[in-house]
């Protein structure tokens, strides 16, 4: 072998392995098992919601109030079809050959990636108007008695307003680390 072969040669990268067939494979049922019991978490949520506003709608004292817990209800149940839609566990074929199996995986990745980039329309913008609905009676109330009584009652509007977008933001992080893995994948 020539010396400039030789250190041509030695000077490449060793890189990183590929996967096997079986690496691949395990690594989908893990991500799956991993989105299936995400979901699992968030139907309950919304079974809890629906239960909780669902009671508002019947029990609530004023018309306003059960307007608002029925628009989160519908915002609730939106969500879960929305979830299922874009975001539901598939199950990865056992017979795929290496390439098709990554260009499944890769594809389960983008889709996962797309839906919690995306959460904010989807997820959270059914919510909005329920809570809107819910919340600002009580802050129109309080301006009217004195605008130090106005500004406080907007405390539970900057807990909503900081939770949905903390759960924006989780959601944001997660999809970068999705492209990541994509990006890994090709």
């Amino acid at each position: 072998m020539s010396d400039d072969m030789r250190n041509l040669w030695q000077a490449q990268g060793s890189g990183a392995a590929p996967l096997t067939l079986e690496e691949l494979r395990a690594k989908a049922v893990k991500f799956n098992t991993r989105i299936a019991r995400r979901n699992l978490r968030e139907y309950a949520a919304v079974v809890v919601v629906v239960l909780w506003y669902g009671y508002g709608v019947w029990r609530a004292p004023a018309l306003l109030m059960r307007v608002g817990d029925a628009l989160v209800v519908a915002g609730a149940i939106y969500l879960a079809f929305e979830l299922h839609r874009r975001a539901a566990a598939s199950r990865t074929p056992g017979a795929l050959a290496w390439q098709s199996c990554v260009d499944f995986h890769r594809a389960e990745l983008v889709r996962q990636r797309d839906a919690l980039s995306s959460v904010w329309k989807w997820y959270i913008g059914p919510l909005v108007p329920g809570l809107a609905v819910l919340l600002a009676p009580g802050c129109v109330t309080a301006f009217r008695h004195s605008v130090p009584t106005g500004l406080l009652s907007l405390t539970p509007v900057g807990v909503v307003a900081l939770v949905l977008w903390l759960v924006v933001w989780v959601n944001k992080k997660a999809a970068s680390k999705l492209q990541r893995q994509i990006d890994a994948l090709e």
